[in-house]
Order: structure tokens, then sequence, then C-alpha cells
């Protein structure tokens, strides 16, 4: 297979940044063997998630244990393969905590790392791609919109078919495709560095959830508000819900149904007064196991949202 025909590298990484005496400082890695400087980033494993690939990328280059903010696009190049490159970017604020447990030892990918001042950080860059990324994250911090936190809406994984299952609906489980689907996602959501798990009362939901729940050592908050049930008889609670969470200003972790997923999405526009984007539109229309990120400006709640993600497993 040619390299024009190969699918494209993937990759992730992210701009941990954070502020010292009011100033924004970006983290640059120092690579010998190349002779560059650039910002951390990594090559998709093997069943992989691209928000689970920045964290432990960053994690074995820095050291780093990072939570993702809101994503910064990508950029594309072309590698001396002759293959293309596609690297995904999100923020990644670095808190005091994470700067003390971090432990960096200089290895043969990575000689050192330097935090820059956001100001000086464009001219010490070796790519025109990573200048870009950061002139993404600028225009967030000029804004009052670099620092965030997210709502995660997250449809069960394949459940049984309702016709194969004779009890409740609330009570068919998942599938082996659906189980997999919850295996896959936990890590990736856990990138993101949910503080609390929401879950619809049915077993579909609290199976989807539970590989999460034991990751992050978070409990399950079970809630028929946001059931399928209580949306068919006019009685979910969705907008209590969400307003909560949104005053909050913590990353949650709401797993519901298809049907409910868009009441959700919609209430998180509404109270955050978001003008419908396409890719709003995309993320109430999700498949088994696929999730949402919605990321708010802890700044300005009320200002709209800073930006819309949707993931799905293989």
């Amino acid at each position: 297979m040619s390299p024009i025909t190969q699918p494209p590298v993937l990759a992730a990484g992210a701009v941990c940044w954070r502020l010292v005496g009011g100033v924004a400082k970006i983290l640059v890695v120092h690579r010998d063997a190349r002779a560059d400087v650039s910002l951390p980033k990594g090559k998709v494993d093997p069943g992989e998630m691209l928000p689970q690939t920045a964290v432990r990328e960053i994690a074995e280059e820095t050291g780093l244990a990072v939570n993702l903010g809101a994503p910064l696009g990508t950029v594309e190049y072309t590698l001396p393969s002759g293959r293309e490159k596609v690297v995904h970017y999100w923020a990644a604020e670095v808190d005091e905590h994470a700067l003390e447990l971090a432990k960096f030892t200089p290895n043969s990918e990575i000689a050192s790392l330097e935090w820059l001042p956001i100001d000086e950080v464009h001219d010490r860059l070796s790519y025109p791609h990573d200048r870009e990324v950061i002139d993404r994250f600028a225009e967030l911090l000029m804004t009052g919109r670099a620092r965030t936190f997210a709502i995660i809406a997250v449809r069960h994984g394949k459940a049984v078919p309702p016709g194969a299952w004779d009890g409740p609906d609330s009570s068919r489980p998942l599938m082996q495709r659906g189980a997999d689907q919850a295996t896959q996602i936990a890590a990736a959501i856990a990138a993101y560095g949910p503080t609390k798990i929401i879950s619809s009362t049915a077993v579909r939901c609290r199976s989807t959830i539970e590989p999460l729940s034991q990751l992050t050592a978070l409990p399950v908050k079970t809630t028929a508000g946001i059931s399928q049930d209580a949306f068919e008889h006019g009685q979910a609670t969705v907008e209590k819900i969400v307003g909560k969470r949104l005053r909050k200003q913590k990353t949650v972790v709401l797993c519901s149904h298809g049907p409910v997923l868009p009441q959700i999405v919609g209430e998180v526009a509404a109270q955050t007064k978001s003008a419908v984007t396409a890719d709003m539109r995309r993320s109430v229309s999700l498949g088994t196991g696929d999730f949402t990120v919605l990321h708010v400006s802890c700044e300005h709640p009320l200002s709209g949202l800073v930006a819309v993600e949707t993931h799905s497993p293989d």
C-alpha cells in the first residue's frame, strides 16, 4: 500500500498551560534526536480513543497527570515516509498538585521540558503546525474561555433488543458488544477528569458507566430524572439536573438514552445561551456507546458553549 492510500497516522496531545503571576505559561518538550522544540503528543495505541491517547502520552512524555479541557482542533502534515499524520489537540490546565506529583526523567525521546510565557512560545516552537495550535489556544485565553468544565452526555452501550427481553424495559442488560463499548469508553471519558457520575436507573445505563466508576473510584448516582421511562411519561427532570450541574461548574457525566439525550444537550445549550451549531446537531444523534463532551467556560458560563465534541467506540 502506497503512502497516499494508507490511512493517516493518528496522534493526540495537548497545550499544557498554567498561570504564573497572571501570565500564562506553556509547556514545550525538547527532543535531542530531532533537534526540535514541540508540543507533547504521541500516536494512538491499538484500542485507544483519542482523548485517552492525549492523557497517556502527556504522562509518558512529561510525567504530568492532566485532565483535558476544550479541544483545539487538529493539525495535518506529511511524514518523511509520505504518509499523512493527523494530530488532535486539547487544552489542559496544570494545577500545582499535578506539578508536585510529576516525575520527569530525560530519556531517548524527550531530553528536557520547559515552561515558556505564551508570548515567547510562538517563536521557540520548531513547526508551523504547533504555532497554529498555540494561536487557537491564545484566542480562548484572550476571550476568557480557556478554563472550562464539561457536561459529558453518554448513550448506554448496545443492549438486548426489547423484542428479545421478557422483563421490564428498564431491566434490559447490555449485550457483549455493549459491555465492550463500556470498557473502551471508560478511559476516554476519564481523560476529562469528571468529578461526578450520574446515570439513568435503567440497568443498561448503570452497566455502561460501571467501568468508568471503577476506573475513577467515583460512585454512580442513579436518578429516574434522565431515564427513558420518565421521559416517555413526561416526568423527566432534565432541566433541573442540567441547571444544578452548570451551577456547580464541575465536570459531570450523565449516562442516558437515545430519546433523552437531545433534551439534555438542548438544555445545556439553552441554559448557556448557545447558538445551535453543526457540532451540536451531530451531538444529539449518538449511537450506542457514543458520548458528547459539552465544554462550558468557567468565567463566562452564559456566553455560549466553548466547544462540542463527540466520540464513538470502535
